[in-house]
């Protein structure tokens, strides 16, 4: 998989995360080099558009994000 194309924009490792590099590292390595279609961030804004993705959700929230679309699909 390819670097995520949100990368440089997102938020949560821009803003939330520059407290905690080594956290935010390992999970830039996880889900946004790795494998972005296991974002929990990543799935909303694909579904949904980037103003629906929760500033607090983290890339490992995949089942509240699959809550997130259900919800704004009914």
């Amino acid at each position: 998989m390819q670097k995520c194309e949100l990368i440089e924009k997102c938020p949560f490792f821009n803003d939330l995360m520059e407290r905690m590099p080594a956290t935010a590292n390992m999970m830039k390595k996880r889900y946004c080099l790795n494998d972005n279609l296991q974002c929990a961030r990543y799935t909303v804004f694909k579904a949904l558009g980037r103003e629906k993705v929760p500033k607090d959700l983290f890339p490992n929230q995949i089942e509240k994000a699959q809550e997130i679309i259900e919800r704004e699909k009914v």
